[in-house]
């Protein structure tokens, strides 16, 4: 019975460590890029119409980024004071690693007023749409 006790505790713990990992996106829009559209986002982040921000480490960032990308991380804490320094009126493109933290972050921006803030996903995946890399 122990024995059995114990096991279900373990399936658990995994359940629920795999769930903990996962961010599901609440409130922003999530955009899947495709080539096609990542040359129209490209041209409106580079005539300055728009915001790209990476919210990596600045580890990560300083390994491979996006061009044209400002680094601001979602784990520091003056991510909100960094973001609110963004115009409100521009579309904020945000990415990461695997598309998570730009979901925290696309959510966190709606918090903080913005109605034009997008998780665009992961940076491979941004890449291999074609958006270039610095």
């Amino acid at each position: 019975m122990k024995k059995l006790t114990l096991i279900m505790l373990l399936l658990l713990s995994a359940v629920a460590g795999v769930h903990a990992q996962a961010y599901v996106q609440k409130y922003a829009e999530k955009i899947t890029v495709t080539p096609e559209l990542s040359k129209k986002l490209f041209a409106e982040i580079q005539q300055g119409k728009a915001y790209l921000v990476d919210v990596r480490t600045p580890d990560e960032y300083n390994q491979e980024h996006l061009k044209y990308a400002a680094n601001i991380n979602i784990k520091s804490t003056d991510f909100a004071d960094q973001i609110k320094k963004l115009d409100k009126s521009k579309p904020v493109y945000l990415y990461c690693h695997s598309g998570n933290r730009s979901g925290r972050a696309a959510d966190s921006l709606q918090t903080l007023g913005y109605i034009k803030g997008y998780n665009i996903g992961g940076l491979d995946s941004l890449i291999k749409a074609g958006f270039p890399i610095q």
